[in-house]
């Protein structure tokens, strides 16, 4: 990944929820706001993450942004629609299966529908233009490609379980060899306690193959963690902000687990930032709770803060 990878940028996972991105892109837009830093750096650290934010910020523009990722990394990168001039319209994408001349195509159709367009009816409509020079067995399956697809929840319907809507957009075939795109709305029942990033197989509902069976979804449940937490593989970690002066003298702070259920967290002296405390049984559906410390945000200083902040500086700390 670079910098140009707008998940990178908003420093969250691929497998965050839609929520969790829109969090992370407000505290750093906040962070890095021209308003509040008077910095070159500062400025080209907030031109990214509003152009990560424009990639990825909504639902409808991130699935775009994953769908022409996959394209890429199916078709070999070049970027852009690799559908575009092909006739139709959005929704409505028509390919000629009958005629030769179409150089390159079957290699993408190959990827696109998950295998080689096959010998079907006597003869393949691809014949003589197989740049690799290899075909595909006649008794090989045709499949259509697989569709790659998420639902998010909360923790609590996670917990829960339930039936569930999503939408995908599906590539069928009619009898004319024609291929349309379609959105389809389906609903899928989520057992209680299901892990974050589980892929479900959803089979035969993927894109239709105009010669043979149609692929599968594959739908990744992402559990949005909420405020002030993220997931390590299946761990719960949760920020704890702290005051300096209780990072450094011991105390006590606030924190409330995901449960809903506030209590005292003991901090030791001479703790530092990244520091971790874990917590049996409190995270997400009975499995651990990884406390992080960071330093507690100060913002409008009172005059009496800053002189004892000043005084502290005075003694070298």
């Amino acid at each position: 990944m670079s910098d140009s990878d707008p998940y990178r940028v908003l420093g969250v996972a691929k497998d965050a929820s839609d929520a969790e991105i829109k969090r992370a892109y407000r505290k750093l837009a906040r962070q890095y706001h021209p308003d509040r830093n008077d910095d070159a750096a500062a400025e080209e650290r907030f031109k990214r993450i509003q152009s990560a934010h424009e990639q990825i910020g909504t639902p409808e523009d991130r699935a775009k942004f994953d769908q022409e990722q996959q394209m890429r990394n199916m078709f070999g990168g070049g970027g852009g629609n690799p559908f575009s001039g092909m006739g139709g319209g959005e929704g409505n994408v028509r390919f000629d299966f009958g005629g030769g001349g179409m150089g390159g195509m079957e290699d993408m159709l190959q990827g696109l529908f998950g295998g080689g367009m096959g010998e079907a009816r006597g003869a393949s409509p691809f014949a003589g233009h197989d740049p690799r020079g290899a075909r595909q067995s006649q008794t090989q399956p045709e499949r259509g490609a697989n569709i790659n697809a998420h639902l998010d929840l909360s923790l609590t319907q996670a917990s829960q379980g339930g039936s569930f809507p999503f939408t995908i957009r599906r590539l069928t075939s009619d009898n004319t060899g024609g291929v349309q795109s379609k959105q389809k709305s389906l609903s899928v029942k989520i057992k209680a306690g299901i892990e974050h990033a589980t892929v479900m197989r959803l089979s035969g509902m993927g894109h239709e193959h105009p010669r043979g069976e149609a692929g599968d979804i594959l739908l990744t449940i992402r559990i949005d963690p909420e405020e002030g937490r993220r997931w390590e593989d299946s761990t719960l970690v949760q920020v704890v902000e702290i005051p300096y002066s209780t990072l450094v003298l011991g105390g006590k702070v606030r924190i409330t687990t995901p449960d809903g259920k506030s209590g005292n967290l003991t901090i030791p002296e001479n703790s530092r930032i990244g520091d971790r405390r874990r917590m049996k049984g409190k995270g997400y559906n009975g499995g651990e709770l990884d406390l992080e410390f960071v330093l507690a945000e100060t913002e409008g200083l009172s005059q009496e803060q800053r002189q004892a902040i000043a005084a502290l500086r005075d003694l070298g700390l």
